[in-house]
């Protein structure tokens, strides 16, 4: 038997242009520009003025400076079913929806970086491959090799799998030996340790190509050859015994090796897919006093189109009103609707990146003012969050994905926000304070003998950080520094 009961819930829901700021506010500068022209090609009745030609008249209502209405309230006014012409006929009284903005950014004219024209390490074996004079099968068996590689230009193929590829794909019927030779003549390449078969193989390529008649690069191609495991461990004390070296010639040795190029096919990587870093925000400093402006790109000059308000008035004064007529007018209506949206999101972007920016700075002031790390107060996302009265999400998406222009560097927003620790005398600081302890402690070692967790830990200890071991473990592990062991030099 069916029951049929009624039930109340309450369900919190976005509205499409709530969701459209949040898609915007975490878009970062570099990017905003691509979002605005596929706004711009998608919705007709969005102009950007910066893209009129010099000969188009201007509009009336390019001359109106009032702000945007408040953004739920046009959220509401979507909702809407009954059309009101009114509501899109400005005059001297009503708001324009441009966004007549600068801050003072020295970038006011728009430059494209020229990109170089680069090939990849398969291009440039591919024509070094084809500068060699060889017969069909080994020209087959070649790029077979170099199509098999990985990025970082190892062969971790296994022959007998290459063997079978040539027979079942190219019907060239193949031995092992002729395989070899290619892969002995690819080795031969640019750039040098390209095609081997494990870091042993990498190296020794590496050292043949050097002066073998050199008694250091005969040594070191014995400590590659035979002692590869000792000197990755840097158990430099078991070289000198196994070798019969001293302290110099075993440096000299060493140092050899540590030139060559484990990854040999990363150096000719193609980088300009890379992401350009924009800064969102400037801070300067003016005597003790700290300024903020917003990037310029942040705030485009975009407008509701003139010919769409002239369409408005065109019905207005109409005295039929078909079918088609009104279909033509909802058009321009919904059009009109996502523009004023758009640029009332692109404002409410704004305004955000500023508030919270601006309460970032206040909070880490002493920081900002002498770029000394030690300075710099615990914060987390809420400590914001609650200074600017917004939801920790929106603090987040600012933080993750927007960068800072400083006198000292251009930081990511997430880099300000760090755990407090507490030292013996009850004061809160930043971790950030002790990872600089920490850096300059091992910076200033003695890496002949450098200093263990354990000997971290008790300095920390000493100036009156209370932290465990494994903290200081973890702490170094974050700015990526390695192991005692791993840092020793001869």
């Amino acid at each position: 038997m069916l029951k049929q009961h009624l039930q109340q819930k309450l369900l919190q829901k976005l509205s499409p242009q709530q969701i459209q700021f949040i898609k915007l506010l975490q878009v970062p500068t570099v990017a905003l520009d691509t979002r605005i022209k596929e706004e711009l090609e998608e919705n007709p009745a969005l102009e950007d003025p910066s893209l009129m030609t010099a000969d188009e008249p201007k509009s009336e209502y390019d001359d109106l400076n009032d702000g945007p209405d408040d953004f739920e309230k046009s959220s509401e006014d979507s909702n809407l079913d009954e059309f009101n012409v009114d509501d899109y006929l400005q005059d001297d009284n009503t708001n324009d929806y441009s966004t007549n903005y600068n801050n003072g950014d020295d970038d006011d004219e728009k430059k494209e970086t020229p990109i170089a024209i680069e090939s990849t390490f398969f291009e440039s074996l591919q024509e070094q491959l084809d500068l060699v004079p060889l017969s069909d099968q080994d020209f087959i068996i070649g790029k077979q090799i170099i199509g098999s590689l990985d990025d970082d230009g190892y062969l971790r193929r296994p022959l007998s799998s290459m063997i079978d590829d040539l027979a079942f794909s190219q019907n060239v019927m193949v031995e092992e030996e002729d395989v070899l030779e290619m892969l002995r003549l690819i080795q031969s390449f640019d750039p040098p340790g390209i095609g081997a078969r494990d870091l042993k193989e990498c190296l020794l390529i590496q050292l043949k190509r050097k002066d073998t008649n050199n008694p250091i690069i005969i040594k070191a191609m014995n400590v590659v050859e035979n002692y590869l495991d000792e000197f990755t461990r840097k158990h430099y004390d078991k070289l000198e015994k196994s070798l019969g070296l001293d302290n110099e010639e075993l440096k000299e040795v060493v140092n050899e090796i540590l030139r060559l190029n484990p990854k040999p096919g990363d150096a000719n990587q193609v980088t300009t897919k890379q992401m350009q870093i924009i800064p969102d925000f400037h801070i300067s400093n003016n005597d003790g006093i700290l300024i903020l402006t917003l990037n310029s790109k942040n705030a485009p000059e975009l407008k509701v189109s003139r010919s769409y308000q002239e369409m408005f008035e065109h019905y207005d004064k109409a005295s039929s009103k078909d079918k088609k007529l009104k279909e033509a007018v909802q058009f321009v209506k919904q059009k009109l609707d996502s523009a004023k949206w758009f640029i009332d999101a692109i404002k409410q972007r704004q305004q955000t990146l500023l508030k919270t920016m601006n309460a970032i700075m206040l909070y880490q002031y002493e920081y900002f003012l002498t770029a000394d790390e030690r300075k710099m107060r615990p914060m987390i996302l809420k400590d914001i969050a609650d200074k600017i009265d917004m939801d920790i999400s929106t603090v987040s998406r600012v933080a993750n994905s927007k960068y800072v222009q400083t006198e000292f560097g251009t930081f990511l927003l997430k880099s300000f926000f760090s755990e407090a620790i507490q030292t013996e005398n009850g004061e809160e600081v930043s971790n950030k304070e002790v990872k600089k302890i920490l850096e300059d402690c091992i910076g200033n070692e003695d890496k002949r003998k450098p200093l263990a967790d354990e000997k971290l830990t008790e300095i920390l200890k000493e100036r009156g950080y209370n932290i465990a071991r494994r903290t200081v473990a973890k702490y170094r592990e974050q700015m990526n520094i390695p192991v005692a062991r791993l840092r020793k030099e001869l």
